[in-house]
């Protein structure tokens, strides 16, 4: 695990092989860390698609641990937020993977907190990718539901 602090934009980088928690929270080293900006579907989350029912939450999380595929990553974390998670954007060599995770749609763009990946949750929608293939609760208000 190597930790840098950087004065200048007052980043941390948080770097070494993840342990993924679900599709938007991994962990390196002791360090909890929500990927910004972007919002996936809880590990017990249903979705559906071709009328039958599948575990979109779990789905989620498989696909991102079979994209970094025990390698190491770089989470640049921005601050933390009220659970004492660092909030970051996370890569992979150079891909950034929140943006892959809502490009490919196992993931929304987290709107309320940003809209950073907009673009990429209309890219998703549009060509019916991932969680937009079929029906699904937003994962926050599923969490407020269950």
């Amino acid at each position: 695990l190597i930790i840098l602090f950087s004065q200048q934009i007052n980043a941390e980088e948080l770097i070494g092989k993840p342990k993924i928690v679900d599709g938007d929270t991994v962990f390196i080293g002791t360090h909890k860390i929500r990927l910004e900006g972007i919002d996936a579907p809880e590990l017990k989350q249903k979705c559906e698609k071709k009328g039958a029912e599948y575990l979109c939450g779990k789905l989620a999380k498989n696909k991102l641990t079979k994209k970094i595929n025990n390698q190491i990553i770089k989470c640049i974390s921005s601050g933390k937020d009220r659970y004492k998670r660092h909030l970051a954007t996370c890569y992979m060599r150079e891909i950034n993977l929140n943006k892959w995770m809502v490009m490919s749609g196992y993931a929304i763009s987290y709107r309320r907190y940003s809209k950073k990946y907009a673009l990429e949750e209309e890219f998703a929608e549009h060509n019916k990718l991932g969680l937009w293939s079929g029906f699904f609760i937003f994962p926050e208000k599923w969490r407020k539901l269950n």
